[in-house]
């Protein structure tokens, strides 16, 4: 029987020089986050918490984004695997697809959906073709959200049994005023019907109180998406840096830590690791 140490793996993060105009998202309030992050800030931090690899996250909608991460990842084995950004809804979208087969940790793609005016922009036939194009070339999809868009999910997952996706962040509940909804709760538990969604936990200390979050905060949320999803379909991703606006990676991470600890050794490697290691294929 082997006694090698699983695999850990951090499913979300990103890295970005600061630009004030492309990343006007990072706010003053976010002062914290308004510098350079970059894989030689982020690797110590993975080391000292026994953290072996990541996968990179794209922050901004533009192919140079792709391509920006792809040159740090072929710089740096610690980052396993890259979700880029391609325009889904172009013409040439297969040749782009094509193109990118040539670097093997591409591992997916996300649209910025949480920011559209459209709040059902993925159920556009337009989205909805693209989509239909990433699974022949093995790609997964990442959906990124805000809870009221969380009803289109259901349609737009069961609309490609065969894609594999994963819902960021929880879906962005409002953890911060304290209190869960029915809505949100049906709707996560709705779309973890689907065995083709997976789910990161992730993000959760930004949308609590920055400033006055507890643990307990994050428990009825934490509770939902395990029941909803399962041990076998949940991601560990820190956000980093974007957590640093609430709390540090250590706080962050002995928050999924502490409520994992009662869960068997085989739920806890896969939440930690395995499970992205299988959905990203890494």
């Amino acid at each position: 029987m082997s006694s090698a140490k699983p695999i850990t793996i951090d499913a979300h993060q990103h890295f970005w020089k600061f630009d004030p105009i492309r990343d006007a998202w990072i706010t003053d309030e976010m002062k914290v986050i308004q510098r350079d992050f970059l894989p030689a800030d982020l690797h110590p931090i993975l080391r000292a918490n026994d953290i072996d690899g990541c996968v990179a996250v794209q922050a901004d909608q533009s192919e140079d984004e792709t391509e920006y991460l792809l040159d740090h990842a072929a710089k740096n084995d610690f980052i396993r695997g890259v979700v880029g950004w391609v325009d889904l809804r172009h013409a040439d979208l297969e040749q782009r697809l094509q193109h990118y087969k040539k670097f093997p940790k591409l591992k997916g793609f996300r649209h910025v959906l949480q920011g559209e005016t459209d709040r059902a922009l993925m159920l556009r036939p337009s989205f909805k073709r693209g989509i239909s194009e990433l699974n022949r070339y093995g790609y997964t999809y990442d959906i990124l959200i805000y809870p009221d868009q969380l009803g289109y999910t259901k349609e737009f997952v069961g609309a490609f049994p065969d894609q594999p996706f994963v819902l960021d962040h929880i879906a962005k509940p409002h953890i911060k005023h304290r209190y869960i909804t029915d809505e949100w709760k049906d709707a996560i538990r709705s779309a973890g019907a689907f065995p083709n969604l997976y789910c990161k936990i992730s993000g959760m200390v930004t949308e609590a109180d920055w400033y006055d979050w507890k643990p307990e905060h994050f428990r009825v949320y934490l509770d939902t998406v395990v029941e909803a999803f399962g041990t076998d379909r949940i991601l560990y991703g820190s956000d980093w840096p974007v957590c640093l606006v609430a709390a540090s990676y250590e706080q962050m991470l002995q928050i999924v830590k502490d409520y994992f600890s009662n869960f068997s050794t085989d739920e806890q490697t896969a939440f930690f690791g395995g499970n992205a290691i299988k959905f990203y294929k890494l």
